[in-house]
């Protein structure tokens, strides 16, 4: 009995690491310290009525951004593990085992658990109050795909400590992803965490199109809408059309894993190379999907702080969606040297090519936005003149890759993860990091401290260029990825340290981040305004931080900029708005389904991921269970008293 459950519990829990077994320490007192805290000062009941049963998009987008800076600060110490790994020959700091695991669980962890529920979290932010509406078109499913997204991180996560990572990298190329290959269930902790958080991913698409589509403000045509919501439009039409794609990939993976299929099995009679064009036929996108909602960051800054219109609207909106669909004939590019038809290759590279001419388009209209505007340089601005140059160069060496004789060198180097990374942190952090600290007053009523934010972007910057230049050039000179180790004679010895210091002024970029939070809500200097960039849409219309209800009154938006306008007007006395009494406002009810039945997607994946059918069934029959009881429930929503209303308006707007 005994030697039963030592067997179990050396199969169950990961052991014989001493950075496990730090994380496993550092996980419980943590879990300990939480639940302590929330009992002591018995907030348990808080928690569940205002977070966990909440249907409010801006609760919603602030637990997004939460879920998602936890786990940027894993998937940065992924990072740095892999950098001290690297920072000197023959070194033992890890082994070749953890580093596979390392390296495919950051890769997954800042895609699909980082870079998307930021994405998702300034979706929900700010989307509807520029479009002037009070909630998202569906707040209950709003709340359901926060939550799976949220379970399906969790059980990615777990498999850090339990049952071991994942090992056959981030995109799981078959056949190492296959039983054979990757016994263990640290595969199917992937498959089930992404497939669950997946599922969420397509609702969130699914509804920001609807409220786009059908609640912007009266006179709010398609034509005037701010720029981010374009992007976020444009983002929203690719996930529903991406992440179908990734679902049935995986589930033909786990088809093959689960029930001996052979769908990419060659000596089943399956193939291969049929995973590897769906999964980039979804992976490409991808990269489109979280870079579009940044340039519609960016072109609100630079309009907001260059004081002027965003030169070339059309152009604009033209350049996001043809990347929208462009972005579906590239994938290919990512296996040129896979030995195919050479008429295919010059389609790809063409259709790569063609895809940088709408990205360049609107570097130019950034820049003549801010061609003689009377420009202010607080951080958010910074943040967006650092993307600028970074992109630049990611876009750059993109073309370069898209050359295929040239890609035959390129591939599977570092140059390629030094592109990567040029775009996806030169882009979407920078663009995340520019929102978060442009929208960060509308949302919590306060401003982030301006010199430890400049300390941050500095040290962020300086870092990125010290830490992927170099990687360039260890490409150039033969370095390839997953490389765990190399040797003295390899002559990579000082890029390579030179690539770890940048990665740690990058952590330290991060603690500088995390300490101007901290000493913002310490000395918190509140917004009385609503309005403290002089914004030019919507959202800066209405008190800081924005009310439940949004809007007292829907407002009336028959221009671009709106607000901007709105305030030009005034200030020239000219009024325009009649006055509209307050009425009782029409609001959805909490519900605390949603979580529930993400939990049961929790313990099913849990379940089918150790075989364990007592528990992966009743955890089916929970799911079935929760769309009966949301079937049959009317009636979920409340009126806000206009009484209330006013007095609340009152009270934000200090006119009591």
């Amino acid at each position: 009995m005994l030697e039963s459950i030592k067997k179990f519990a050396s199969e169950f829990f990961v052991t014989g690491d001493p950075l496990i077994y730090g994380a496993m320490v550092s996980i419980g007192f943590t879990m300990i310290a939480l639940v302590a805290t929330l009992t002591y000062f018995k907030k348990w009941g808080w928690l569940w009525r205002e977070w966990i049963t909440t249907v409010d998009h801006k609760r919603i987008g602030i637990m997004y951004v939460i879920a998602a800076l936890l786990m940027l600060f894993r998937g940065g110490v992924d990072a740095l593990l892999m950098r001290t790994q690297l920072a000197l020959p023959n070194m033992e700091f890890l082994t070749p085992e953890h580093y596979n695991q390392i390296f495919t669980t950051h890769g997954v962890i800042m895609i699909l658990f980082m870079a998307m529920p930021l994405m998702f979290g300034l979706f929900n932010l700010v989307v509807p109050l520029q479009i002037g509406a009070r909630d998202v078109a569906f707040p209950f499913l709003n709340s359901l795909s926060f939550w799976l997204f949220l379970m399906g991180a969790m059980l990615f996560n777990l498999s850090f400590v339990i049952g071991g990572s994942p090992d056959a990298g981030w995109l799981a190329y078959p056949p190492l992803s296959e039983k054979v290959f990757s016994p263990s269930v640290g595969q199917d902790f992937y498959n089930w965490g992404i497939q669950i958080s997946g599922i969420g991913s397509l609702m969130t698409g699914i509804n920001f199109i609807v409220t786009i589509l059908k609640m912007r403000a009266p006179g709010m045509k398609l034509m005037k809408m701010p720029m981010f919501v374009w992007s976020v439009l444009a983002s929203s039409v690719t996930i529903i059309f991406a992440f179908p794609i990734l679902t049935v990939t995986l589930a033909l993976l786990m088809l093959d894993r689960t029930f001996g299929a052979h769908f990419f099995t060659l000596d089943g009679g399956g193939n291969p190379m049929m995973y590897i064009n769906l999964i980039w036929m979804w992976g490409h996108p991808e990269v489109y999907i979280v870079i579009l909602p940044a340039f519609g960051i960016f072109s609100e800054i630079v309009s907001t702080f260059s004081k002027k219109k965003l030169f070339g609207y059309k152009s604009m909106v033209f350049a996001l969606m043809t990347i929208s669909i462009t972005s579906f004939f590239t994938w290919a590019h990512h296996f040129f040297t896979m030995g195919t038809d050479a008429n295919v290759i010059a389609f790809f590279a063409v259709t790569t090519m063609i895809i940088a001419i709408p990205t360049g388009v609107k570097v130019f209209n950034w820049l003549f936005t801010m061609f003689r505007g009377r420009i202010t340089f607080q951080t958010p601005m910074l943040w967006t003149l650092g993307f600028i140059p970074c992109f630049v160069v990611g876009g750059l060496t993109g073309v370069m890759l898209s050359v295929a004789p040239a890609d035959f060198q390129f591939h599977n180097s570092y140059f390629l993860i030094a592109h990567f990374h040029q775009v996806l942190i030169g882009g979407v952090a920078f663009g995340f990091f520019a929102g978060l600290y442009y929208w960060w007053p509308k949302v919590f009523g306060f401003t982030l401290n301006e010199k430890l934010g400049k300390w941050a972007f500095w040290t962020w910057n300086i870092g990125f260029y010290v830490c992927f230049m170099p990687q360039y050039f260890l490409g150039l000179d033969g370095m390839t990825r997953r490389t765990s180790t190399f040797g003295w004679d390899k002559g990579w010895y000082e890029l390579n340290l030179t690539s770890t210091i940048g990665g740690f002024m990058m952590g330290l970029g991060f603690i500088f981040q995390v300490w101007q939070i901290a000493h913002s809500v310490r000395f918190m200097q509140k917004d009385t305004t609503g309005d403290p960039w002089n914004g030019r849409t919507l959202e800066w219309s209405i008190p800081s931080p924005a009310p439940e209800y949004n809007f007292a009154v829907i407002p009336q938006a028959d221009e671009q900029d709106a607000w901007w306008e709105e305030k030009k007007r005034r200030a020239e006395g000219i009024v325009t708005v009649t006055e509209q009494p307050i009425e009782p406002i029409h609001m959805p009810g909490k519900s605390g389904i949603p979580f529930i039945k993400s939990v049961c997607w929790f313990v099913t994946g849990f379940g089918f991921i150790w075989g364990w059918y007592w528990m992966a069934i009743p955890g089916l029959i929970g799911i079935a269970a929760c769309m009966l009881i949301h079937s049959f429930t009317y009636d979920n929503e409340y009126y806000i008293p206009a009484e209330t209303v006013k007095h609340t308006e009152a009270t934000l707007r200090g006119t009591m």
